[in-house]
């Protein structure tokens, strides 16, 4: 049997049971689903909730192992891989050096430890440099066209 006739059945399965847990879903009602809710019982939601969960899960699967089986079969591109992790690392490790940690009291009355305050620094840090560096090949590649034209 081909894959393609694989994924076409499986995604109708998954179809007709999201449909019928939808069609469920609605059958009962807002009210009666809140009512249910307030007193702990989600099961007219739970199904399709666990239906989602396991899509994501093969959605991630699928891509994972593709991707992957994709840059093994080529040196080039697990090269390119390679060197664009190497330097989201360097980013990282930059980023990491510029940030400071600081004890940070919380609404909840909790601590943000100073180590989880450097770690939201670098997150912060490294996305805005991500975001320059974006920008400006953005740019330069307009430039470029501009030039050329």
């Amino acid at each position: 049997m081909k894959i393609q006739n694989i994924v076409k059945i499986v995604s109708a399965i998954i179809g007709v049971l999201g449909a019928f847990f939808l069609l469920r879903i609605i059958g009962t009602g807002d009210d009666d689903i809140k009512m249910a809710a307030s007193m702990g019982d989600f099961g007219t939601v739970s199904p399709l909730v666990e239906l989602s969960r396991i899509v994501l899960i093969i959605t991630i699967a699928v891509t994972l192992i593709f991707t992957l089986r994709g840059l093994f079969s080529d040196a080039a591109k697990l090269k390119k891989a390679g060197i664009a992790i190497g330097l989201f690392l360097v980013v990282i490790f930059i980023s990491y050096a510029l940030s400071e940690g600081v004890e940070t009291p919380l609404k909840d009355g909790e601590v943000l430890s100073a180590s989880a305050s450097k770690w939201v620094g670098t997150g912060i840090r490294t996305f805005y440099i991500l975001s320059v560096v974006a920008i400006s090949l953005m740019a330069l590649s307009g430039a470029r066209k501009i030039i050329k034209k």
